[in-house]
């Protein structure tokens, strides 16, 4: 894919034609200048440029045919046409059928560097997006456990390797990066696929339920036990028993849980009966149990029967460049579950997913995801720039964005954040000012405030 900054310039007019590529290179774009449509056509196939910018009165194929020529290539691609006072009936029929603009001739060289710019930044989301389609396409094959980088393919292997055996397994991760993901694949990809895979938050009970909710009990084992419960471990009896947050179990639980990891058997609440279970125990963890501080009251000794094997799931942060992919996964399936469509994706949520931390990992990205397709996730047009941040790293388009935003807010504090005397030096329509508030983030009331002014 060629550079999506570059510009296909048709005019016959060669006279013409350098004066316009010469504007445009000075605006920062990459022209690619043609007198004859046909040699764009054959320059284009095969390939995604910016924009199209031509003249609708050329010889052999003009303006008209090369934008449907230009359209059964691809839709989305932008063409902006320049045409003569006559032409402009011709024009109006073109943006109905799809073309992106029309330029009158004469024109300000002004006019068509703001079109050709405005075009360029749609062409650019939309790009971004089919990236984004094609990542939740690809998401698909990987299902459940998503994600292209070294890291991943490495965990995908290794799951892969000791999924079929009978060891035990011990998850390390932060809150939402998979751990339960992890655990589930371990059982699929397992001879005990056919068995029940039973998970228990252990953060989730109370410590006075929590042996009840483990080992089961007999009727009238304590007060309130009206009939026979069957408990998680002897329920995972041929499959496997996921223990999440295991950090988080009391330490007399502690004691039985380690009798039951070493002699493959459990003894109900109010009787006395030994009964053997066939199970596999994946124990997960969001602290590290290898650090003595951290694991706190986590005992030693089930520390080490458990870390046999330990999986590490990489957080997000770590690991940015599934984040693309991730969301595209999360956003179609929301918009399966809403039955709502995928919307356009726009610069501020592709900054969202580049810039934040995502302490959450991927289930505050799948929820950001549903936020997104339901329409109620609000961000700013624009995020303010990093420390690590130049100009020189934007792209033209946020240069311009920038420049524009710092514009209105110096003229709002000049005026006190008075709306009327704003709008008179910008020379902007009043409708025109509120959008670019809404758009670049800029609070008026602040600038009234600074000034006394409400």
């Amino acid at each position: 894919m060629s550079d999506p900054l570059s510009i296909f310039l048709i005019d016959d007019d060669r006279d013409l034609l350098r004066a316009t590529r010469q504007t445009l290179e000075l605006a920062g774009f990459k022209v690619s200048a043609f007198s004859v449509a046909s040699e764009a056509l054959s320059a284009l196939e095969g390939d995604l440029i910016g924009a199209v910018v031509s003249d609708i009165r050329m010889p052999h194929i003009d303006g008209l045919q090369l934008f449907r020529r230009v359209q059964e290539e691809d839709e989305d691609l932008p063409v902006i046409l320049i045409t003569g006072h006559g032409d402009i009936p011709m024009a109006v029929k073109a943006m109905q059928d799809g073309a992106y603009d029309f330029i009158t001739k004469p024109f300000a060289t002004e006019r068509l560097v703001q079109a050709v710019k405005r075009a360029v930044e749609k062409r650019r989301l939309i790009l971004e997006n089919r990236v984004l389609r094609q990542a939740a396409d690809q998401a698909r094959d990987d299902l459940p456990l998503i994600g292209q980088t070294p890291t991943m393919e490495r965990l995908r292997r290794t799951l892969r390797q000791i999924a079929d055996t009978e060891v035990d397994v011990l998850v390390m991760g932060e809150t939402g990066s998979g751990k339960e993901v992890v655990a589930s694949l371990l059982h699929r990809w397992s001879r005990r696929a056919s068995g029940n895979f039973v998970a228990l938050n252990c953060g989730a009970l109370p410590e006075t339920v929590m042996e009840s909710e483990l080992f089961g009990h007999e009727a009238g084992a304590f007060t309130g036990a009206q009939k026979k419960r069957v408990g998680r471990i002897e329920h995972a009896n041929g499959g496997t028993l996921f223990l999440d947050e295991i950090e988080s179990m009391p330490p007399s639980t502690q004691i039985q849980m380690l009798r039951v990891l070493e002699m493959r058997e459990v003894t109900p609440l109010g009787t006395n009966e030994v009964r053997p279970v066939d199970l596999r125990v994946v124990a997960a963890a969001k602290v590290d149990l290898g650090d003595p501080q951290r694991r706190g009251d986590f005992r030693d000794d089930l520390y080490y029967r458990l870390n046999v094997v330990t999986i590490s799931i990489p957080p997000l942060r770590e690991r940015r460049d599934d984040i693309p992919l991730l969301f595209g996964h999360f956003a179609e399936r929301a918009a399966t579950r809403f039955k709502r469509e995928v919307p356009a994706i726009s610069s501020a949520v592709h900054r969202h997913l580049r810039d934040h931390d995502w302490p959450g990992n991927v289930r505050e990205l799948s929820h950001f995801a549903e936020r997104f397709i339901l329409g109620v996730e609000q961000l700013p047009a624009k995020l303010p720039l990093l420390e690590t941040e130049t100009a020189e790293t934007l792209s033209l388009p946020e240069r311009m964005d920038r420049y524009e935003a710092n514009i209105i807010r110096e003229a709002l504090d000049s005026n006190g954040g008075d709306v009327r005397r704003t709008i008179a030096e910008l020379g902007i329509p009043r409708k025109t000012f509120y959008d670019k508030l809404q758009r670049h983030g800029i609070v008026r009331s602040r600038f009234a405030a600074k000034s006394g002014q409400l």
